[in-house]
């Protein structure tokens, strides 16, 4: 890049970099929205919304709460005396799914990790 050249910007344009570029040269940020604005054509990443990720969770949480089900009554038909303390563990998970899938789930988060 040893070789200048001149542009010749509006006023406004000038004055919008100025207020925004930080202590970088007015070249490098115009370099810097270039390159970003071209990877971000490229990339396109989509991101999921507030309510998708809500109701990702609700939906998890009806899953789980099938599966714990399925598996208290799957012990129950067997006839397996399963320890009080385990069953009362197991019904109070449930009790609880239940509850969370009846409230709004105020103050609870779904955390998803992506790799």
């Amino acid at each position: 890049m040893g070789e200048k050249r001149m542009l010749i910007v509006p006023v406004e344009l000038i004055k919008k970099i100025d207020d925004n570029r930080g202590d970088m040269s007015q070249a490098e940020f115009i370099e810097l929205l270039i390159d970003s604005q071209l990877k971000e054509e490229s990339k396109q990443q989509q991101y999921a919304t507030k309510e998708e990720i809500q109701s990702f969770e609700q939906d998890m949480k009806k899953l789980l709460r099938s599966f714990l089900e399925f598996f208290v009554s799957y012990g129950l038909e067997l006839g397996k005396q399963s320890p009080k303390a385990e069953f009362d563990e197991l019904t109070s998970k449930l009790r609880e799914l239940e509850g969370d899938l009846g409230s709004e789930s105020k103050g609870k988060e779904a955390k998803i990790k992506w790799k």
